[in-house]
């Protein structure tokens, strides 16, 4: 007779158990239903900030991008087990009526409850009715199996032993091999969303694995616990096959791994039984017992004897048991230690997701890189105590290791020189431990972008609003804590594009100036033009200085193409054209190269300016988008619409970038409002404008707020946009340059602006030359020109009246300029009156008779050149072939009156070539005063001496005892400095 008996009502363990499963179930189902213009429109209502809207869009598939939103939803409370009447509000206040309906039918089958259903305390209240198939399904797939396709036969084992302990269907496992760049299938996401613990089944190939990397990231994004299984002996923490530290190494940082890989059966039932404990633990069933051995028994105690009485004294009275003494409490771990170790994963987890979306072409979304698979090291040089530059062998030699070095280390850098790849490289040496990187070696590493740092009043501050995630337990008592003992690095990137560089007491300068935090190691990254004012002498100043051939090659191998045959083709136009070789030592137009060379995106190799490459890049861009758009709502007529009227956004780049402030970020909501929508929503899609996510400080007592920003891709791009509004505002003859603006910051907006329009070019250098400090703007600008008017032949005369100097040191932009302006002013019989090589000779090309520079390029033989001075290097001795060389040169330079060589050491001629007889040439060792001239094919001194081959020997010898000297004293002075 079947029994009418209720179930007896649930504990409340077993409710709680069956709520939270109930409830898992209803997340996958409902990432199911989210579309992604669902994911927007609810990210916009609860105002999520923009790089977390970001990372929905980047999910490797739909549905990771859904359960990504649902698990957001669960942490800022939008959704709970009990109630998802917020979720319901505004999927009706969006209109999306049906899938609300929908979403309550989903919570009502899985979790039993209404939307709003009150939490229960008694389990008897409203008892759930659980049936079989309800256990059964609060069981199964539970646990997840992550693990390396190779390693199958022992994943499945694994499997097979938990399932013989924990029940039948508690493990999920995917037999279906996933091939790389496919993407984490759908399903795979759904069964990791249902389960509660993840497994990490590590073999020799999961390291290396894409797919394997991409089911860690999901499950710690998902917050899912996880366990590490060692299948075979590997290195921990885990390295790949490369000896490079993996990305899942920092997720795995703080967590005991499980070994089961051992030959000894024995020994691998002992590591077993200990991970089915742990499961059991994370499951919330109870986890076997440890053993432990029957205690000893204890004798009854021997009753004291009792003493004789002799009748006059009373029996004592018994005395208490004395009070046990309870065992000592071990000292509790101290709270700094959790906090530090909190700190340090929080920071590397943000570090991580910096480095590893690295667009190295913007509209190519699809194709992101980790830092450490772009990264090519770019050419770096160190400033001495002399003011001269020597070649930095590699940028983990920023902070020397000796003592008494700077602290302090600024590095400069013209754009699109690689200064922010660098920074992201050292971030990524620091999260994954990179052996032989002195950037691995810090307690703790910040990397601040100062671009984002408005109104932010202390490193602490900035830390906690940006480096931190949003519902970081740590408080901001204890971020300063944390970084006023450590050993702590700190990376100021963009000086250049920080807002409140004009402040002079900003926190950044305070820590310059060693006001606050003296103990921490600062690197600042900024453009040339833009070095912080005021710092002190100990200082140490760096400088990149691009991309040789080698580099070229070693990028284009890297990350383009391992084809010998492709690899040859895209290098060997920089050789080709020499316009394209000088861009391209700049890192961020040889990327773009490479890229658009490999994709055969226009003729590159006839460019013959930095306005036609930019051009090309800008038309490739927009050629991408049409391409996208054909076929979709927006046409391609509309495209072209939008590309022909960027009216507005010229006028914001420009009034940006000759601003005061020169701040190039702006409220989104304003920016749409200026361009509209559609040209916004473009101009977004195809990579020129980037979005990003700012904190607004509000006034006193107010918390503050996130809001989307946009910015330009790079600088670089905003001077392109801008240069079309120059060229509009000099067409009123009227137009000045505003006063407060830095030319040379600015150059590229100048050669654009000459580069695009003829007419608005030649005022544009009008202008440039009536500026004091307008001749090296007017050197770069004028090769833009195709034509020169008679205006531009005018200002160029002025310039080559004076000294026209050429040196070692200068802008690798401004020295092949300053070349083809001297070339172009030969050939239009402009007389040069002088031109300076200071530092910069190396050596005579023989067959072209050109003088070589120690930066490569060549500055040929100039028929109107008047004056050749050469200043060496101290201490260089010139040789006969040089010597012979450099006389050779000056018979193509049919106006040449004077040849002056200095600080150098000239060879012994017996004889000189006659053509030298109108030429007066002269020589000044720099020793003991001794200056010479040519006169009748000998070297006379200033009293009209001869000086013969005695005396000249002897001068070699002081010349050489000085260079010693010199010597001596330079490393006398950097040991003194030193200490």
């Amino acid at each position: 007779m079947a029994s009418n008996a209720k179930p007896p009502p649930e504990s409340p363990k077993q409710r709680e158990e069956s709520v939270s499963s109930g409830f898992r179930h209803f997340k996958v189902a409902l990432s199911t239903v989210l579309t992604m213009e669902i994911i927007m429109q609810l990210a916009n209502i609860f105002g999520y900030p923009k790089g977390l809207i970001d990372d929905f869009h980047r999910a490797d598939s739909m549905i990771i991008g859904a359960l990504k939103m649902v698990n957001t939803m669960e942490e800022r409370g939008q959704i709970a087990p009990h109630d998802i009447s917020q979720l319901l509000d505004s999927l009706k206040e969006i209109g999306n009526l049906g899938t609300a309906s929908k979403v309550q039918e989903l919570f009502l089958e899985h979790t039993d409850r209404a939307a709003t259903d009150p939490v229960d305390t008694d389990p008897a209240a409203q008892p759930l009715n659980v049936t079989k198939s309800d256990s059964e399904k609060e069981t199964k797939n539970q646990i997840f199996i992550s693990f390396s396709f190779k390693a199958l036969d022992k994943a499945e084992y694994l499997k097979k032993k938990i399932e013989e302990s924990l029940g039948l269907g508690t493990c999920w496992i995917c037999k279906e091999r996933v091939e790389v760049g496919q993407g984490i299938r759908d399903e795979i996401a759904k069964a990791m969303g249902l389960a509660k613990v993840v497994i990490c089944a590590i073999s020799k190939e999961y390291t290396n694995s894409i797919e394997c990397q991409r089911e860690v990231n999901l499950a710690s994004e998902l917050k899912k616990t996880l366990i590490p299984v060692l299948l075979d002996d590997v290195q921990w923490p885990l390295m790949k096959s490369d000896g490079v530290p993996s990305g899942m190494a920092y997720i795995f940082a703080d967590m005991l791994y499980q070994k089961f890989f051992s030959e000894n059966s024995a020994d691998r039932e002992v590591d077993l039984d200990g991970l089915i404990n742990t499961l059991k633990g994370k499951l919330g069933s109870q986890p076997d017992p440890v053993p432990t051995p029957d205690p000893v028994p204890t004798p009854d105690p021997v009753p004291p004897l009792k003493p004789e009485s002799d009748g006059s004294q009373p029996d004592p009275v018994p005395t208490p048991d004395p009070v046990p003494t309870p065992d000592p409490v071990p000292p509790l771990k101290p709270e700094s230690d959790d906090t530090m170790s909190t700190f340090i994963r929080e920071l590397k987890k943000t570090g991580c997701a910096l480095y590893d979306k690295i667009q190295p072409i913007p509209y190519i979304k699809e194709k992101m890189y980790s830092v450490g698979k772009v990264f090519i090291e770019v050419g770096m040089e160190r400033r001495d105590e002399h003011d001269s530059w020597k070649t930095l062998g590699s940028y983990h030699d920023i902070f020397p290791v000796e003592k008494g070095n700077p602290r302090i280390q600024v590095i400069e850098g013209e754009p699109g020189y690689g200064k922010s790849t660098l920074a992201l490289q050292m971030v990524y040496d620091w999260c994954n431990k990179v052996s032989g990187s002195p950037f691995s070696g810090p307690d703790i590493l910040i990397c601040l972008n100062l671009r984002q740092l408005k109104g932010i009043t202390s490193i602490a501050q900035a830390i906690k609003q940006f480096l931190l995630p949003l519902d970081s337990k740590l408080e901001l008592l204890d971020v300063e804590h944390l970084i006023s003992k450590n050993n702590i690095w700190v990376i100021f990137d963009a000086y250049d594009e920080y807002p409140d560089q004009h402040n002079r007491n900003n926190f950044v300068m305070q820590m310059l100036k060693g006001k606050i935090l003296d103990h921490v190691n600062i690197l600042l990254t900024t453009r040339s033009s833009c070095i912080p004012p005021g710092l002190g002498a100990l200082t140490g100043r760096l400088r990149l200085t691009g991309f040789d051939d080698a580099a070229r090659e070693q990028y284009v191998r890297k990350v383009v193409t391992g084809d010998d045959e492709a690899v040859k083709k895209i290098l060997e136009q920089l050789n080709i054209n020499p316009t394209l070789g000088v861009l391209c030592q700049a890192p961020l137009f040889s990327v773009m190269y490479a890229h658009l060379t490999h994709n055969k995106d226009g003729m590159l190799h006839e460019i013959s300016s930095v306005t036609e490459f930019f051009g090309h890049m800008i038309s490739c861009f927009l050629s991408h988008a049409q391409n996208k758009l054909s076929g979709a709502d927006e046409s391609p007529e509309n495209l072209q619409t939008h590309a022909d009227t960027h009216a507005a956004l010229d006028k914001l780049a420009f009034e940006a970038l000759t601003s005061k402030m020169q701040r190039l970020v702006w409220d989104r909501t304003f920016f749409v409002g200026k361009l509209g929508k559609d040209f916004y929503k473009l101009y977004v899609g195809v990579g020129i404008l980037v979005e990003e996510e700012e904190i607004d400080i509000p006034a006193p007592g107010k918390l503050p707020q996130h809001k989307t920003v946009v910015r330009f891709y790079h600088k670089l791009f905003s001077e392109w946009y801008a240069a079309y509004h120059l060229i509009e505002c000099v067409k009123s003859r009227s137009y000045i340059l505003p006063e407060n603006i830095n030319l040379y910051d600015l150059k590229f907006l100048f050669m654009f602006a000459c580069g695009l329009d003829q007419p608005g070019g030649s005022q544009v250098i009008k202008l440039l030359g009536e500026r004091a400090e307008g001749a090296e703007s007017v050197v770069l600008c004028t090769p833009q020109l195709k034509e020169w008017s008679h205006d531009i032949q005018t200002t160029v005369r002025g310039i080559v009246s004076r000294p026209v100097r050429i040196g070692r040191y200068r802008s690798r932009l401004l020295q092949p300029s300053t070349i083809q302006l001297l070339e172009l002013a030969s050939q239009h019989k402009i007389p040069i009156s002088e031109v300076r090589l200071l530092k910069s000779f190396s050596s005579v090309d023989p067959d072209s008779l050109s003088l070589v520079l120690h930066s490569g390029l060549c500055l040929p033989s100039l028929s109107t050149l008047q004056e050749l001075v050469i200043v060496t290097e101290p201490g260089r001795e010139v040789t006969v072939d040089e010597w012979t060389g450099i006389l050779n040169y000056t018979k193509r330079c049919q106006l040449l009156k004077s040849l002056q060589f200095r600080r150098c050491l000239l060879p012994w001629m017996d004889s000189f070539p006659t053509s030298l007889d109108n030429v007066e040439v002269s020589w000044d060792p720099m020793v003991d005063d001794h200056e010479y001239t040519l006169q009748s094919g000998r070297w006379q001194n200033r009293s009209g001496e001869i000086l013969t081959r005695g005396a000249y020997d002897d001068l070699v010898t002081k010349f050489r005892e000085v260079l010693q000297h010199l010597r001596l004293a330079e490393a006398k002075e950097s040991r003194e400095r030193m200490k």
